[in-house]
């Protein structure tokens, strides 16, 4: 007994330990060394910042541009404001200020490049972690570097870009056009998609790994959180980041650092400089600073590699990193140690066929349950509580106790499916089974999903405990808990990782997950003799953790719903419309939308500014008002080579933020220059915007006041037909519209066009 209770707290605490390992349990204050980071200095300058929402072209977004201007000018740094037009890949357009600023190196040899971007999502968010965190931990850090008073070998440029929120524009213009891009060995950036949890570090790189990984290693940040599975699902995911344009364009390598949890305030109003982590920000000084002082002083020219590493964190040991040219050896190597020890059981009558076969069935059903009712289980929830369906990023402000809740159900099934076979002879027999589908898992990723090889390591020490319960008739549990410990160490992070990173509907992939490790730890379950209370006190703790999310399944003022309300007003039909992306309404859509909402309109056709290519759900017809229509001009109208050749130019006349351009698929376009800009060309086709989203052309942002100015060719006898939609942020402003201010429960709906006076116009050129 007493070594089951020592078996149970060192698994406790193994869990435990391989969470704690991943953040800085305390915060650096005021009174750090001046040499140091110290994460209360960079909070004075995260106050600053994210005072007001500070998206590119609005007053608040040049003031956050002046300050961070000013600080680096306090350090003795010489800056410049790189700007120009970009568009993106995305068909967004803006005119991006860069902040940049250099420290003068011994040596001439390539740069280390500190990146982040100061401009908030628009138009709601305050962007105090996206990416205020970045900003201020490089500031902090650049202050505390140049106290040590010491020349690195390497020049450091900072570029605090802007117009990443709106398609990585800032970066875009310094990779392609700025004269130091060609000067960069390496980038820093750092980023968040979240206010809070441990900061993980991702490879950008066209070639191999490897390099970087020594390199990573050698530097020695005392926290690292990095997998290289995490690095092959993001490039999986329609997600970029700045450092995105410098692989692409430049084929220049970098590290991200990006945090991720907390997902409900990402792009939203509550992104605040309260509710920012601040361990989360010491966790990204203490990327910065070692790293910093690594690289400055490295061979930069020998960071390309043809060769990748797996790579993966753990405590004690940090970061464990091995090439992937031993990804096959180790996997054949574990086959044949796995068919070896078959043999040896079956010699030493350890192992009966009939036993094995019975421990394949709890093993695959509680794999099999736990993976149906972690997705099913998620969809009845969305059911039950429609209102999930608000928050777009698919991470509700209960979500971590629905990951409990679920964690805790997957091991009372598991338990449960266990708990009629043996307590300890023949517990070996029911380890064959997860060993075997764990390689089965290592073969495949071996060839789909290299980055996930690690996997590899678990099944080595499993392979390990076989060994000792041939050899033992009752092996020493505490060696046995002992043993499971690299499985709890590597795998534990990840079960909460999947949903907070890719959103709740993934609580299958970890349910699954804690059943595959379930599988590694029969070792030391299987000579439990209470299965089935251990069942019993598992599911009382999902049920609770269920009664813990259903109390904060309301929106609060803390936890406040995402709602979403426009105006549109058709300039050639003189019509409006009230419209909102909300499948849910509230007192505050409804005091526009009634409760008897239009369900479907032309509107829908057209997907404005929307990341999950959500449309509007609702419309409701809508006093028409004066409200101040843009001018457009054609100044010419030409034929050239064959082709009709148009200039128009649409200038705002209510300051407004920014153009939605549409056409029809039928209409061809065999060039387009916008604002001085060529959208890009189709080789196959010879033309341009071949593969549009409903019809979607481009978006432009504005910034100065400057007009949108168009030059298109089209087919000689086409009639083409553009339709603009220009859109101001000023919705809860316009006495006109007589909008009250939200509820203290609500906010605006992030990752879609919001709060905003639409006023829709159709071109026709016949």
């Amino acid at each position: 007994m007493f070594k089951k209770i020592i078996a149970v707290l060192l698994i406790g605490l193994a869990i435990y330990w391989s969470f704690d390992a991943l953040l800085p349990n305390t915060i650096s204050d005021l009174e750090t060394a001046k040499t140091s980071f110290s994460t209360q200095r960079a909070l004075v300058h995260l106050k600053e910042i994210s005072k007001n929402e500070h998206y590119l072209g609005n007053q608040s977004h040049a003031e956050v541009r002046a300050y961070i201007v000013k600080e680096l000018q306090k350090l003795g740094l010489e800056t410049q404001i790189q700007e120009g037009y970009s568009m993106s890949q995305w068909g967004n357009l803006s005119k991006p200020k860069n902040i940049l600023a250099k420290i003068n190196g011994s040596d001439n040899s390539k740069a280390l490049l500190l990146l982040t971007h100061y401009d908030s999502n628009p138009h709601s968010s305050f962007g105090a972690s996206d990416a205020g965190s970045g900003v201020v931990t490089i500031l902090e850090g650049i202050r505390a570097f140049l106290a040590e008073n010491k020349t690195p070998k390497n020049d450091i440029i900072i570029l605090i870009s802007d117009g990443e929120e709106l398609g990585l524009n800032g970066a875009d213009i310094f990779v392609n056009q700025h004269p130091w891009a060609k000067e960069v060995g390496l980038v820093l950036n750092f980023e968040a998609r979240g206010s809070g949890g441990p900061s993980y570090m991702l490879i950008e790189t066209n070639q191999g790994n490897a390099n970087l990984m020594k390199e990573f290693v050698k530097a020695n940040p005392q926290f690292p959180v990095a997998n290289s599975l995490a690095y092959s699902i993001y490039k999986m995911l329609p997600n970029d980041t700045d450092l995105t344009r410098f692989r692409a364009d430049g084929d220049i390598d970098g590290f991200n650092f990006a945090f991720i949890d907390d997902h409900f305030d990402y792009h939203t109003a509550l992104d605040t400089y309260n509710r920012l982590d601040r361990n989360t920000l010491e966790h990204q000084g203490s990327y910065l600073m070692p790293l910093l002082y690594h690289f400055s002083n490295a061979n930069l020219n020998n960071i390309k590699s043809s060769e990748d590493y797996i790579y993966i964190n753990v405590p004690f040991f940090k970061t464990i990193i091995y090439p992937f040219s031993w990804i096959i050896p180790m996997l054949l190597m574990a086959m044949a140690i796995f068919l070896a020890l078959i043999t040896y059981g079956f010699k030493r009558e350890v192992f009966i066929a009939k036993d094995i076969l019975k421990g394949a069935i709890p093993f695959l059903a509680s794999i099999i349950i736990s993976g149906l009712i972690g997705y099913f289980g998620w969809e009845a929830l969305k059911y039950i509580y429609p209102q999930y369906n608000e928050m777009l990023h698919g991470f509700t402000y209960n979500g971590h106790s629905y990951i409990s809740a679920f964690t805790c159900i997957t091991l009372a099934i598991c338990f449960f499916c266990y708990h009629k076979l043996p307590n300890s002879n023949g517990t070996a027999n029911l380890l064959v089974t997860p060993l075997f589908f764990w390689i089965v898992i290592c073969a495949i990723v071996a060839v789909e999903l290299k980055g996930a090889s690690f996997f590899i390591i678990p099944v080595f020490f499993g392979l390990l405990s076989l060994f000792l319960m041939i050899r033992q008739k009752t092996p020493n549990l505490v060696l046995l808990a002992l043993l499971s410990i690299p499985v709890l160490f590597i795998m534990s992070p990840l079960v909460k990782m999947f949903p907070v990173g890719l959103g709740l509907k993934i609580l299958f992939v970890s349910a699954i997950l804690i059943a595959l490790i379930f599988g590694l730890l029969i070792t030391l379950f299987g000579f439990f003799k209470h299965k089935k209370r251990w069942s019993y006190l598992f599911l009382f703790f999902g049920i609770g953790f269920l009664v813990i999310a259903h109390f904060n399944s309301k929106f609060t003022a803390e936890n406040p719903k995402p709602n979403s309300l426009l105006y549109v007003l058709d300039a050639n039909e003189d019509t409006a419309v009230w419209a909102t992306y909300d499948d849910v309404l509230d007192v505050w859509t409804e005091e526009k939308l009634t409760s008897n909402p239009d369900q479907s309109n032309i509107l829908s056709k057209n997907t404005i500014g929307s990341k999950y290519k959500s449309s509007f759900t609702f419309t409701k017809e809508a006093a028409l008002k004066p409200i101040a229509k843009p001018k457009i001009e054609i100044s010419h109208d030409t034929i050239i080579n064959g082709q009709r050749q148009i200039a128009i130019c649409v200038t705002s006349q209510r300051n407004a933020e920014r153009f939605e351009v549409f056409s029809d698929s039928s209409n061809v376009f065999k060039s387009f220059i916008v604002n001085g800009i060529e959208a890009h060309l189709d080789e196959s086709t010879g033309n341009v915007f071949e593969h549009r989203l409903n019809n979607r052309l481009f978006s432009y942002y504005v910034a100065d006041k400057e007009p949108l100015d168009m030059i298109l060719k089209v087919p000689l006898n086409q009639k083409t037909e553009l339709q603009i939609y220009e859109a101001s942020y000023d919705l809860l402003k316009n006495d006109l519209l007589g909008v009250q201010e939200r509820q203290e429960n609500m906010i605006p709906k992030p990752f879609v066009l919001n709060d905003a006076v639409v006023i829709k116009t159709n071109v026709s050129i016949k």
